[in-house]
């Protein structure tokens, strides 16, 4: 066994560790009801809609670009899961919502490889018009019975526990694979390293990031469905309120981004999932109210995971 195969199985094995004497501190500090056969169930199928939506931001990151309107992108992608899931079935459900998701991102990367305009300052103009067709979705008179209407509980079977594990495996392994094994996962890390040097190597920057479009977008296509799939119906976002929706998905790359010296970011993502939404689900049970306080607790840990991530750039950060 080499010796760098022999630190990572230390670190992984202390990780664990560490990470079981979390979830004990937080079953001892909930008075016994964080780890129980009612909980476990609810916490694990809160994790698997912000892990796919992590590792979408984690190519956005890769490559050195930031998308704020994958909210407004998520909220029309499960528009069009529940309008034709509720006509179609499943086949309704699942491809809409991945070609939606999908092609707006899309549409995004080509707008930050195509134009000069910083991605930050792109995508908040693009949440605000995927957030206006939301609501004119909403308000239309021949479309808002569509939106309004909850889906069929009988189209609702990713949503489930079960299912949605299932699904969170074949995205983790998806998402490992394509970061990790392939030449378009070398790409848009070469590019997030310096994209100069990048071009200099040989790599096409305007295709990668098409390609990084499509990626991402597929995962945020999934997650929309995912979402939908558990909660039946999304409202429509105004106002910027869209960006809300990345927020814990935001704190769960920041922090894989800095385990990722230690654990491969894809991998540290589901970790980090469950690790945030124990925190908010441990607060929830200490009856701390949520929309609050609890918005108040990811700000923070978004400062200091943020902090942390960083403390070693020069310079200014993107």
């Amino acid at each position: 066994m080499g010796s760098n195969t022999k630190k990572n199985l230390i670190t992984a094995g202390v990780f664990i560790v560490c990470l079981a004497a979390g979830l004990l501190l937080f079953n001892i500090v909930s008075g016994g009801k964080f780890l129980t056969a009612d909980n476990i169930p609810v916490v694990l199928s809160h994790i698997v809609y912000p892990a796919f939506t992590a590792w979408g931001l984690s190519f956005l990151f890769a490559c050195g670009y930031t998308d704020m309107s994958v909210g407004g992108v998520v909220v029309l992608a499960a528009f069009a899961s529940n309008i034709f899931g509720n006509k179609f079935g499943y086949i309704g459900v699942i491809i809409p919502g991945i070609i939606v998701g999908t092609l707006l991102i899309f549409i995004n990367f080509n707008i930050f490889a195509y134009t000069k305009i910083p991605s930050w300052i792109a995508s908040i103009s693009l949440a605000m018009i995927y957030e206006a067709f939301g609501f004119f979705l909403k308000t239309n008179s021949s479309t808002k019975q569509l939106v309004i209407t909850p889906l069929n509980r009988d189209y609702r079977a990713i949503g489930q526990l079960g299912p949605s594990l299932i699904l969170l495996a074949v995205g983790f392994i998806l998402a490992y694979i394509i970061y990790n094994r392939t030449t378009i996962g070398l790409n848009i890390r070469a590019i997030g390293g310096n994209k100069e040097v990048a071009k200099a190597m040989g790599v096409n920057v305007n295709k990668t990031l098409l390609w990084v479009g499509v990626l991402a977008g597929l995962f945020i296509g999934v997650a929309a469905v995912i979402q939908l799939s558990y909660s039946g119906t999304l409202t429509v976002k105004t106002g910027l309120t869209s960006m809300s929706m990345i927020f814990q998905p935001l704190a769960i790359v920041l922090l894989a981004q800095i385990l990722q010296k230690r654990i491969n970011i894809t991998i540290a993502i589901p970790i980090c999932s469950l690790i945030i939404y124990s925190i908010f689900n441990l607060l929830t049970i200490l009856h701390v109210p949520s929309g609050t306080l609890q918005e108040a607790c990811l700000g923070a840990f978004l400062i200091i995971f943020a902090i942390i991530g960083q403390r070693k750039s020069k310079g200014v950060v993107k």
